[in-house]
C-alpha cells in the first residue's frame, strides 16, 4: 500500500467526524446560522493566506518535478479559493479585512508553517486540507442545500479539478516520504486541526 493510501485509511474516519460536525451539517442542509458561517468564512480566509505561504515555503525545497504542482497550488489558492471567499463575504456580511485569527486558526497555521520547514513533513501536514476538503465537497454535493448561497463553496471543493490537485499531492507524498509512520503523525495532527477548525469562534 502506498503512503498516501495509508493516509486515506487513517483519514476517512476523521472525515466522517467532520461530516457529522454541526457546522458541516448546517452547510449541507443550507440552514447554518449566518453568523456562524460568517465567522468561519473570515477565519478560513486568514487560514488560506497562510496556506499560500506554506506552498511557497515547500516550493523553495521541492525537487524540479514537484515545483510546478506547488506553484499551481499556490496560484489556485490565492486566485480561486480566496476569490471565492471574497465573493461569498458580501452575501454573509463578512469582514475579511478587519478580522483576527481565532485560537483554532492560529494553532493550525502555526503547525503548517512549522511543518513546512521539512519537505516531506510539510506535504503530510497539508494533505488533510487538500484531500479532506475534496472528500467533503463530493459528499456534500450529492444533496444540494436549500440555501443556494452555500452552493458555490460546495461546488468549489466537489470540482474534479480540485480532486485532481489533491491527487497530485498524493503522488508527491508517495515520491517524497521515506518514513510512513512520521507522515502519519503529521497527517493525523493536521486532521485534528481540521476538525477543530469547524468549532467556529
Amino acid at each position: 500500500m502506498s503512503v498516501s493510501a495509508e493516509l486515506h485509511v487513517i483519514g476517512r474516519p476523521l472525515v466522517d467526524v467532520q461530516l457529522a460536525h454541526p457546522t458541516v451539517t448546517g452547510i449541507a442542509r443550507g440552514d447554518l446560522p449566518e453568523p456562524v458561517f460568517r465567522s468561519w468564512l473570515e477565519q478560513d480566509y486568514l487560514f488560506l493566506l497562510d496556506y499560500v505561504r506554506v506552498f511557497s515555503r515547500l516550493a523553495w525545497q521541492a525537487p524540479d518535478d514537484h515545483l510546478g504542482v506547488l506553484v499551481d497550488l499556490a496560484h489556485a489558492t490565492f486566485h480561486e479559493e480566496l476569490d471565492l471567499h471574497r465573493s461569498l463575504s458580501a452575501g454573509f456580511g463578512a469582514d475579511l479585512g478587519g478580522v483576527r485569527k481565532g485560537p483554532a486558526c492560529a494553532a493550525y497555521t502555526a503547525f503548517l508553517l512549522e511543518s513546512a520547514a521539512d519537505y516531506a513533513d510539510g506535504l503530510a501536514a497539508l494533505y488533510p486540507c487538500m484531500w479532506g476538503y475534496s472528500t467533503l465537497g463530493r459528499a456534500l454535493a450529492a444533496d444540494a442545500p436549500a440555501d443556494s448561497r452555500y452552493r458555490p463553496w460546495i461546488d468549489t471543493y466537489a470540482d474534479p479539478g480540485f480532486a485532481e490537485l489533491a491527487g497530485r499531492v498524493a503522488t508527491m507524498i508517495d515520491e517524497a516520504v521515506t518514513d510512513s509512520a512520521r507522515a502519519a503523525r503529521f497527517f493525523t495532527e493536521g486532521m485534528r486541526h481540521e476538525i477543530a477548525f469547524w468549532d467556529v469562534p
